[in-house]
């Protein structure tokens, strides 16, 4: 079973997460709006999918702020950025906009969790019980998995560079 670590105590998550080259898992999630949506409802696009545990937290914050900045130079190129998180839409909504985030698109998983459930990336014990590991995946326009990092120790942000590079192989 795959495990990440908190302050280098580990912790159990889910399963193993999906490898590049098999199909992604399709999930549901809430937007800003309290509507529903999928990872294939964004057929024809390139999909960063981005797992933090909160939004409140300052390493997911920081993430978020990260990835925003670094995705804002893809709109033309059929690329689109989702931070998933079991954080409240509201909550959600009110840190992008207070933060300037409007190169992503916010998914809270609070209703279904479907995404740490077909991802795999639920933590199931500890503080942080029931919240996603940190981990991003880019999922092709056909719906392949095309990269996957599971951050191993959730205090520390991804390697932002190993997440481009794939991402710029795509484009």
């Amino acid at each position: 079973m795959a495990s990440v670590t908190l302050k280098g105590t580990p912790f159990s998550i889910k399963d193993d997460i999906p490898a590049p080259g098999i199909p992604a898992p399709d999930f549901t999630f809430v937007t800003e709006d309290l509507g529903e949506t999928s990872l294939y409802d964004f057929d024809n696009k390139i999909k960063v999918l981005i797992g933090v545990p909160s939004l409140d937290t300052g390493i997911c914050a920081m993430e978020t702020v990260r990835f925003n900045k670094e995705l804002s130079g893809y709109d033309d190129k059929d690329v689109v950025g989702i931070v998933l998180s079991k954080d409240l839409p509201f909550a959600m909504k009110r840190f992008c906009t207070a933060e300037g985030v409007d190169n992503v698109i916010i998914g809270s998983d609070y209703r279904y969790n479907d995404f740490i459930n077909e991802f795999n990336t639920e933590i199931l014990s500890g503080p942080m019980k029931g919240l996603s590991a940190r981990a991003v995946f880019i999922v092709d326009k056909d719906n392949v998995v095309r990269y996957s990092q599971l951050v191993p120790e959730i205090a520390q942000e991804p390697d932002y560079d190993d997440v481009m590079a794939a991402l710029n192989k795509l484009v």
